[in-house]
C-alpha cells in the first residue's frame, strides 16, 4: 500500500516575516475585532512589523486580549471601544486613533456576526442584525478611512475579511453568505472608485484555522472529529496556521502589493474549490442541525 501524501509543507516559525522588518513603521492600523481569533491574529503579525495597532471592539475584555497580544511582542496598542453599525461611533474611533498614533494608514475589517441557522427559523431582526454588522458595518469603517485620506491626499489600504461561501453560498448561514457576498462585491466597487486616490481595497478570506475563540457552532464540530480525520477532510491535508493569515493580511496592505487592489486572496489550502467525483446523499439543513420539522416544538 502507498504512503499517504504528504500534503501542504508547514509554514516557516512563528515570528517568521515575508516583509522587512519595520515595513509598518510609524503606522497605525486600526483592526475591528482585533481582540480574539482571527483578528487577533491579524493584528499581532502588523504588530511584528512596527505597526501601532488600534483594536476596535464592543466588549472591554476583548480589547485588553488584543492590547496585550500586541504589547506583548512590542508594540505600541490601543483598545477603543466602537460599534461599528454606528456611523459616529465609527468616525469616534478614528478620531481616539488618530489622535494616539495618527490617521489609519490601515485599516483591517474583521468584526463581523454570525451564527448557525436554517433561514425559515430566522427572525427578521436575526437578519437584520448579521447584515448591519457585516455588510453596513464594514463599509462604514471603510468609508471612514477614505474620507479621511481623500481630504488629505494620502494613499492608504483597506482588507476586508470575506468568506468563501460569498462565491459558493451557505446553507445553513444565508444571513450570513449574503452578507459576506455583498462585502465582496463591494470591496471590488470600491477598489476601482479610490484607486485614482492611492487608496487600495482588498479582501482576504481564510479558511479553516482552529483557534480558542472559534463560535460554540465551529467548535462542537472540530471536537467531534479527530485531529488526523479533520486534516484529512482538507486538500491540504492540515488546517490553516494563524500566522499564516496574518502573512497574507500584512502582505495585502503592504508597499509590496502597491499593484494589488480589488482582489480577494482565499488563504485556505484549495478547500473551498474541493469537489467530489461523487456526491452523497443530501441531508437537509433542518436535519443537518438537528432541528425538528418546521412549525414543531
Amino acid at each position: 500500500m502507498a504512503d499517504p501524501p504528504p500534503g501542504l509543507p508547514e509554514p516557516p516559525p512563528l515570528g517568521a516575516s515575508a516583509l522587512p522588518a519595520g515595513t509598518y513603521e510609524g503606522t497605525c492600523v486600526l483592526v475591528t475585532g482585533g481582540g480574539t481569533g482571527l483578528g487577533r491574529a491579524i493584528a499581532v503579525e502588523f504588530a511584528r512589523l512596527g505597526a501601532d495597532v488600534v483594536v476596535a471592539s464592543r466588549k472591554e475584555e476583548h480589547r485588553a486580549q488584543g492590547e496585550a497580544a500586541i504589547t506583548e511582542v512590542g508594540a505600541r496598542a490601543l483598545g477603543v471601544a466602537c460599534d461599528i453599525r454606528d456611523a459616529e461611533a465609527v468616525a469616534a474611533a478614528f478620531d481616539v486613533a488618530t489622535e494616539a498614533f495618527g490617521v489609519p494608514g490601515v485599516l483591517v475589517s474583521n468584526a463581523a456576526a454570525n451564527f448557525p441557522s436554517p433561514a425559515e427559523d430566522l427572525s427578521p431582526n436575526a437578519w437584520r442584525t448579521v447584515v448591519d454588522i457585516t455588510l453596513n458595518g464594514t463599509f462604514l469603517c471603510a468609508r471612514e478611512l477614505a474620507r479621511r485620506h481623500l481630504a488629505a491626499s494620502t494613499p492608504a489600504a483597506v482588507v476586508n475579511v470575506g468568506a468563501s461561501y460569498a462565491w459558493t453560498g451557505g446553507p445553513g448561514f444565508a444571513h450570513s453568505a449574503a452578507a459576506k457576498a455583498g462585502v465582496k462585491n463591494m470591496t471590488e466597487s470600491l477598489a476601482v472608485e479610490w484607486a485614482p486616490y492611492g487608496i487600495r481595497v482588498n479582501g482576504l478570506v481564510p479558511g479553516l484555522f482552529p483557534h480558542e475563540d472559534m463560535t460554540a457552532d465551529i467548535r462542537g464540530n472540530l471536537d467531534r472529529t479527530a485531529v488526523d480525520d479533520r486534516e484529512r477532510a482538507q486538500p491540504a491535508l492540515r488546517t490553516g496556521r494563524l500566522r499564516e493569515l496574518g502573512w497574507a493580511a500584512t502582505w495585502l496592505a503592504s508597499p509590496y502589493a502597491a499593484f494589488v487592489t480589488g482582489h480577494t486572496l482565499v488563504v485556505d489550502g484549495a478547500n473551498w474549490q474541493r469537489r467530489s467525483l461523487t456526491n452523497p446523499p443530501v441531508t437537509p439543513v433542518r436535519d443537518q442541525m438537528g432541528r425538528p420539522p418546521f412549525g414543531e416544538g
